[in-house]
């Protein structure tokens, strides 16, 4: 995220919304249609003046009824179609605007699913809610009637200031006179708003992301009596808001007021001029009602000049908001390959093409401080086809920072993997995320059916692969929900317990019968029975295939055929589990459960 946004001052309003012009183009021509029927049902009011003069001067002066029964009509007539318009305009813009808020927010959506993993992890998630709602509806209200607006309103303007001149010059420069100090005034706004909207805007998403924690962490919150702290959280950060609010209140009510106040006194003045000179004589009675009629229909289009100002530079800032998610890198389909790197010392058991071979593979964090520690360096391992390799460590020694570089949740930043021979940057992402299927030690369950949520795991899997996965995870208990595996598990999987979730999420991995697994602790919220049981049906599924399973228990580190110990963001033993215990001290105390006399275990390393 970017830091300190609301202290940005070089940002140019024009130039932020024409980033919008992409989004637009398919419908300008409905767009540019509504504008032109506003321009003429805005200036359809400039007409009103010219009748009033023909009644003032003709059937008013001359006490013709008859001629000012007609004036009367006419002025009904002007008024329903200047209406009559209005209404087509709304017409027109209303479906293709909301076509284009729904593309953004498509794109939006889209885009989210491809950034990297690295983004994610920085940006909270409130930030990027409230960027594809809030953020969003700004942008279409703008479209809808601030962009239409701006232009209806110059021009109408332009041809009253026009009609203004012809009909009394010198009273025209009366009400001139003001532009120039209300236009320095306006530049003012503009500059100061900015920076309060900007900051207004960010203090939703923060107050999102609040929101969003409290409904998901409810049960910790409920938990810990923790509902007190959360509010007070909670209302501070409304407050915030609210006074950010108040400040833009302010900012609007200042600009309101001079827009609405100045312009007055100058028609005071014009009324005032225009009386002497028809007293003297120089003026028709029927020019000055005329003369004022247009200076009063000019009044709204010089009045909304504050507010549209106001919401044009909301529209800017949530329009910088959505394309600085926007700008952000995508994933590619293939990443920057490193140069392949001979093994050297490493402890691994050779580099053969076949099966998951990691060379000389590095990994630090893009965040991460220059000098700070690599959470991975010099990993060299071969995982032979069909074979299963156990990866063991203590907390902070890199095992699941490892796993997430098979499917590239993350790019390594030096040597490579191969998945039997292919190296994976060299891969379409789609094809090597169907060669490998994970599964995390957190499971994490969609707002879907039981079966949507196993399916997900594999493109084109039936009903009975379906069976078969959950046979696999021990997860028959899904055939005994209200409707079965059609049974909705709620949002995050809450309604399930966690030993349940996490048994979908490894039938998720198995159901497609991948080449590659690779298992992040799957079985660390299960009982002791269940994991048998889980164990048991999970030794067919890796013989099928070749798996990585990152273990903290001795249970689970028997399903694999080796092992392979890391520490420090190095693997510093390979070997059988009974071999490991022979010629690893390190190895044997996590395997014991044991206190390691004299040593305090810390994290080598930490996520950024």
């Amino acid at each position: 995220m970017p830091e300190n946004p609301a202290e940005r001052t070089d940002r140019s309003t024009v130039r932020s919304l024409t980033r919008l012009w992409p989004y637009l183009r398919p419908v300008r021509a409905r767009w540019l249609a509504a504008a032109l029927v506003a321009v003429v049902a805005s200036c359809l009011g400039l007409v009103i003046p010219f009748v009033l003069k023909w009644m003032v001067d003709g059937p008013v002066a001359d006490r013709d009824p008859g001629g000012v029964w007609l004036g009367a009509l006419w002025l009904l007539l002007l008024g329903i179609l200047e209406a009559v318009l209005f209404g087509l305009r709304r017409w027109l813009v209303a479906r293709p605007l909301a076509g284009v808020e729904a593309g953004m927010r498509a794109d939006l959506y889209h885009r989210l699913q491809r950034l990297p993993m690295a983004f994610h992890d920085r940006w909270p998630s409130g930030q990027l809610l409230s960027r594809g709602t809030t953020d969003l509806m700004l942008v279409r209200m703008f479209l809808a009637f601030p962009l239409t607006f701006l232009l209806v309103n110059s021009v109408t303007i332009a041809i009253g200031f026009v009609i203004l001149f012809l009909q009394e010059w010198t009273l025209g420069l009366v009400l001139l006179a003001p532009a120039v100090p209300l236009m320095v005034l306006s530049s003012v706004f503009e500059s100061k708003y900015s920076l309060v909207a900007r900051t207004a805007q960010d203090q939703v998403g923060d107050l999102t992301t609040v929101v969003e924690e409290s409904v998901l962490g409810i049960r910790i919150i409920k938990g810990f009596g923790r509902h007190r702290s959360q509010a007070r959280a909670f209302t501070a950060l409304s407050h915030r808001l609210r006074s950010t609010e108040l400040t833009k209140a302010r900012l609007l009510a200042g600009i309101w007021a001079l827009i609405t106040g100045v312009p007055e006194l100058a028609i005071g003045a014009a009324l005032v001029l225009g009386t002497v000179q028809v007293a003297d004589g120089d003026l028709s009675a029927g020019t000055l009602v005329a003369f004022l009629s247009t200076a009063l229909a000019l009044r709204w289009p010089v009045e909304s000049i504050g507010f549209l100002l106001a919401m044009s530079q909301e529209a800017a800032t949530a329009t910088d908001r959505y394309f600085e998610v926007m700008d952000v890198a995508l994933e590619s389909e293939r990443g920057a390959v490193a140069p392949a790197r001979s093994t050297g010392t490493g402890t691994g058991t050779g580099t053969g093409t076949a099966g998951m071979v990691f060379e000389d593979v590095s990994f630090h964090y893009p965040d991460a401080a220059p000098d700070a520690v690599p959470v991975l360096a010099g990993i060299d391992l071969h995982v032979r086809p069909g074979e299963t390799m156990a990866l063991v460590g203590a907390t902070g020694s890199g095992k699941t920072t490892l796993t997430a570089l098979v499917p590239r949740l993350h790019e390594l930043t030096g040597g490579r993997i191969t998945l039997d021979g292919e190296d994976i940057v060299l891969m379409d992402r789609a094809r090597l995320r169907s060669l490998v299927s994970v599964a995390f030690e957190e499971p994490t369950l969609f707002s879907a059916t039981v079966g949507e949520n196993v399916l997900m795991g594999a493109d084109g899997a039936g009903d009975e692969d379906l069976r078969r996965a959950l046979d696999v995870a021990q997860a028959r208990f899904a055939h005994g929900l209200p409707e079965g595996t059609g049974t909705q598990v709620g949002e995050q999987g809450l309604s399930l317990s966690g030993g349940q979730r996490q048994r979908l999420a490894l039938a998720r991995a198995v159901v497609g019968r991948p080449r590659f697994l690779v298992l992040d602790d799957p079985l660390s919220a299960l009982d002791v029975h269940t994991e048998a049981r889980v164990e048991a049906a999970l030794r067919q599924v890796l013989e099928e295939t070749t798996a990585v399973i990152v273990a903290h228990r001795p249970s689970t580190v028997m399903l694999a055929d080796r092992v392979a110990l890391l520490s420090g963001g190095r693997i510093t033993a390979v070997g059988t589990h009974q071999e490991l215990l022979r010629t690893s001290a390190e190895y044997a105390w996590l395997m014991s459960g044991a206190e390691r006399p004299g040593i305090t275990v810390t994290e080598e390393v930490t996520t950024p």
